[in-house]
């Protein structure tokens, strides 16, 4: 029953649903974490082709190709089809990628013989579940940040953050209990970006263990594509449609009638037009959501967290799994502050001292970094960074991008603002290894506080930016954007 002050019930029901879509964004771009020795051991096995280091590199990032094509489709289909039927079009991307990498052989190859077509065929269902991460990453904030009342959407869009990050410690948890008394297999460099895999390795992880890791995805998958047919359309998408006595109905559960008429007349009043030009709020407004996007991967915080137990095993940590578990423990319990203080503190408050803390923490290891004695130290500064960044840039990002456009845009430019977001991260991640590994003479660590101190420095000047160009929008509506902007 709905009450003349809503029924939160509903609300936080339809949101939770949602934010199953953060979830498995996580879980999806983290699960290669623990699967990617064992799946390198693999295909260095095959008779046809050498598996390479740059063909390694590859295949552990190609998801991230499907995220740019993803989010750059996201603003079309949550257009074209709705917010709702979007993220179904997600959720069945990730089933299918789900147990597709867990047996690439399927119906076409023999399984368990490494080949380049397998290869192939593996990195096809990766970049499928990309495509389903670069949707839920623009539609999942995109539909909460469209059904939340204005006074709480802040806080509920967060949560997205919160899933996100707790699908990553899931799939941590996850990948460790699969591997269970087993080890990962020893890789051993022959030269020329050649590998061989140690006769003391493990055969299980080779042949096994990383399939149950990615077909684990297919449980959470095939639940959020079940759940996601029962929550609704947003009502300002609804609106955009002609469906006004749909979306008052919604409205009115969530905000109670006498409110639900009232922010109704505000969205058709900024809908009048369905679409309008890209730059019609002009080009700040689009220039402020990408920087947001770029700034959120160019501080570095997914190298960190992709690369997490190869960093902890060159720090000299005895079980690097336990050290990611840890990591991802203190990450849950930071984004917790962004959740509960983003509408207290707002938006730009938080940027700035995350992006000071991170700039800290990264400066940190690059002055700690592979020096002996000094390991606590290291591993402190790499947890500031990532706390720091937990409870700003990593909820406060989606929480701009979801709310910072005008109606009439908001579809096209958090498509734009996201692609570039993934853009960014697969920089990043593709660049890390190499960075890191930079020597200008035999034995020195020049990668290893060249790669931290850049980090430093973008964090340095991302605070910079949210300063001087970022506004807030503590307690706006979603309409008060166009006004903002018109200005």
């Amino acid at each position: 029953m709905t009450s003349d002050k809503g029924n939160k019930s509903y609300l936080i029901g339809i949101v939770m649903v949602a934010v199953l879509g953060g979830l498995l964004f996580g879980y999806d771009t983290a699960v290669i974490s623990g699967a990617e020795k064992g799946l390198q051991a693999f295909f260095i096995s095959s008779q046809d082709f050498v598996y390479t280091d740059f063909m390694h590199g590859f295949t552990s990032s190609s998801a991230l190709i499907g995220c740019i094509i993803g989010s750059a489709l996201s603003g079309w289909l949550a257009s074209s089809l709705g917010r709702k039927r979007a993220l179904m079009v997600a959720g069945l991307l990730f089933f299918v990628s789900a147990l597709g990498s867990m047996s690439p052989e399927f119906l076409l190859f023999k399984h368990g013989v490494p080949s380049f077509s397998l290869l192939i065929a593996f990195n096809v269902y990766r970049v499928i579940g990309g495509i389903g991460v670069g949707l839920a990453s623009a539609i999942c904030p995109m539909y909460i940040g469209e059904v939340a009342p204005s006074e709480i959407r802040g806080m509920l869009v967060s949560w997205n953050q919160f899933a996100i990050i707790f699908g990553q410690l899931v799939v941590y948890f996850v990948n460790f209990l699969i591997l269970g008394e087993h080890t990962n297999p020893i890789i051993e460099a022959i030269g020329q970006g050649v590998n061989a895999v140690s006769p003391d390795s493990d055969p299980w992880t080779i042949a096994t263990g990383w399939r149950y890791m990615f077909g684990s995805e297919a449980v959470p998958a095939g639940l959020f594509t079940l759940l996601i047919c029962f929550v609704p359309e947003t009502p300002r998408y609804l609106v955009s449609i002609g469906h006004d006595g749909k979306a008052l109905d919604i409205l009115s559960r969530i905000n109670g009638s006498s409110k639900a008429r009232q922010i109704l007349n505000d969205i058709k009043e900024t809908i009048t037009v369905k679409t309008e030009r890209l730059f019609t709020y002009g080009y700040l407004c689009i220039f402020v959501g990408i920087m947001l996007s770029v700034f959120q991967q160019a501080v570095g915080i997914n190298a960190v967290l992709y690369y997490a137990p190869r960093i902890f095993g060159d720090m000299g940590m005895t079980n690097p799994m336990v050290n990611t578990v840890v990591m991802g423990v203190v990450n849950i319990l930071f984004t917790l502050v962004a959740v509960f203080t983003v509408e207290k503190l707002g938006r730009k408050p938080l940027l700035i001292c995350g992006s000071i803390g991170m700039a800290l923490g990264a400066f940190g290891v690059a002055l700690t970094f592979g020096h002996q004695g000094m390991e606590m130290l290291t591993m402190l500064s790499i947890m500031v960074y990532s706390a720091s960044f937990m409870f700003s840039w990593g909820p406060i990002c989606w929480v701009l991008i979801a709310e910072i456009f005008p109606n009439t845009i908001r579809g096209a430019a958090v498509a734009i603002a996201v692609a570039f977001q993934w853009i960014f991260n697969f920089i990043v991640s593709s660049t890390f290894v190499p960075m890191f590994n930079m020597h200008i003479t035999d034995g020195d660590d020049f990668g290893h506080w060249f790669t931290y101190a850049l980090y430093g420095l973008i964090c340095a000047v991302a605070a910079i930016f949210v300063w001087r160009l970022v506004p807030e929008t503590k307690g706006k509506t979603l309409e008060d954007m166009s006004k903002l902007w018109g200005k």
